[in-house]
Formats: C-alpha cells, structure tokens, sequence
C-alpha cells in the first residue's frame, strides 16, 4: 500500500523525471518577486490564512498544493487583490511586491492588476472574435493602432502556443474553440499587457489530458519572461512544472521548498502524509 511507502519512494511514483532538471533549486540565491510576511486572512470572523510567511521567487513557477479548502487559492487571489471584491473580507500583515506593500492605500488596483495578472479554473473567453479578446487590455489602456494591435496580438497569441492554430481565423468567436484553446487564449490575453506575475488558479482542471499537456508545455515557456504561481490539486503536474511547492493545510503554510526537495525529502510529517496519500 501506498500509505506504507517512505514518502522519497512515494514521490518518485508521482514523476520521477520531473525531479532530474540538473540544478539544483536554491531559494538563497534567487531574485524575489513576492514576499508574504505573517499574513492572515478573515471572511467576517473566519479565519482563513493564519500567520503565513513565504518568498515567491522570480522567473520561476511556484505551485500552491494542498487538500481542498486549505486556503490555496484565497492565497493565490490576494496577491492581485481580487479578494477586495468580497465585502467581508479583511486582512493582517505584509504582502510585496518587488519590496512594495501591495495592500498600501497608495496601490491603483487596476494598475496592480495589469502587474499580477489571473488565469481562472474555468476558461473565460469574451464573447468577441479572438483577435479582440486579445486586444481587449490594450483597447482599455487606449491603444487602437491597428499596427500595434496587430503586432501584439500575433505576439501573444506566439507566446501562448496558439499562433498556428488560429491564425487563419483571428475573426471568428472565440466561443467556437476548444476548451483547451480557449484556456490559451486566456493566457494570451493575459500577457498581452505584458504583466509580471501570472496567477493560474487550477488552469487545467477541467481540461482534457491533451490540453492539460500543452498548458503545461507552455508554463515552462512562459516562465522565461514571468514569475508564476499555480494553484492545483494534482500533484503529478506540481512535480512536472514548478520549481517550488508550497503545501498547505487548513489555512497555514506547512511547507515551502523547492519541488523535488519537498517531493523527495519533505521536512514535515504532515507533508509526507499528504504526499503518501494518508490525508487529503
């Protein structure tokens, strides 16, 4: 029985491959983009996030596992401040970005947001042509060249693996592509006004293996130019495209490490146990 197994036998089930990326991941030596400092989270009197405390690092992906409910995404959505948008919500303590409080009365949320952009569970095209979709950002800013919608839109789409399949039909309703293709159009849409982190809440739960594989294909590409940070529940896809993980439960941080290390050799019993499949 799994249950059984050490937690380093377990995790090379999960994708042993995964762990072979040659150099060794050091969170000492990396650039950070994020910093979560004793941060707590309330939806009226509920505590959601007690006291936790991490360094995203930049041009890396990071992904946020744990069971359901444990606070992975309402951690995911304060770092563009989505939660703003619930009434009851209120918060503790310090979260950064590039050094700067994102949660100061100063910070223009609009313009966080274009900073910290968020791809969705479910893939939500707008119901324009594709090219509009991905010129959406841009048209808001003002920008209506049609040259440098043009450019930008083959850019993206470039960027987000998608040129070669729509570019015949660039026209057409986005809501006439396949789930998977809609998923990255999204991303398109997303890093078409060239943000600094992109947040990926599940980005491929509902996808179909296929679509699931060229998402994951194409966070590698995208990290080159972007921090990310991706919720999910399958832990295959957190060995096979992050470079850290973070493991949570019931709202704290259990443990933050670089992925084969936390896979591997997790330092917390409650780590292993989730790993092993104990709980979860």
């Amino acid at each position: 029985m799994a249950a059984n197994k050490p937690a380093s036998s377990v995790a090379r089930t999960i994708d042993i491959e995964s762990m072979q990326r040659g150099s060794k991941m050091n969170l000492e030596s990396e650039t950070i983009s994020l910093e979560v400092n004793d941060f707590n989270l309330f939806y009226g009197d509920k505590q959601a996030l007690h006291n936790v405390s991490m360094t995203i690092p930049k041009n890396r992906v990071t992904a946020f596992i744990g069971p359901s409910g444990c606070g992975k995404s309402t951690l995911l959505r304060c770092f563009n401040r989505m939660n703003d948008l619930i009434d009851s919500v209120s918060t503790q303590g310090e979260m950064l970005l590039d050094g700067k409080d994102l949660n100061a009365a100063s910070v223009n949320v609009a313009d966080l947001r274009r900073q910290v952009g968020m791809v969705f569970q479910k893939p939500n095209p707008f119901p324009k042509s594709i090219y509009e979709n991905v010129a959406y950002g841009l048209r808001l800013q003002g920008v209506n060249d049609r040259a440098t919608l043009d450019e930008v839109v083959e850019k993206s789409l470039k960027g987000a693996a998608l040129w070669d399949e729509v570019k015949d039909r660039l026209t057409e309703s986005a809501m006439g592509m396949s789930g998977g293709q809609q998923q990255r159009l999204v991303i398109a849409r997303a890093i078409a006004i060239e943000p600094e982190v992109l947040l990926l809440d599940e980005p491929a739960s509902a996808l179909d293996p296929l679509s699931t594989l060229k998402i994951e294909e194409l966070i590698h590409e995208l990290k080159e130019k972007y921090t990310i940070v991706i919720v999910t529940h399958n832990m295959q896809q957190a060995a096979r495209v992050s470079d850290y993980t973070a493991f949570m439960y019931m709202g704290k941080l259990i443990e933050f490490g670089a992925t084969d290390e936390l896979f591997t050799n997790p330092q917390e019993k409650q780590t292993e146990d989730y790993i092993t499949g104990r709980y979860g």
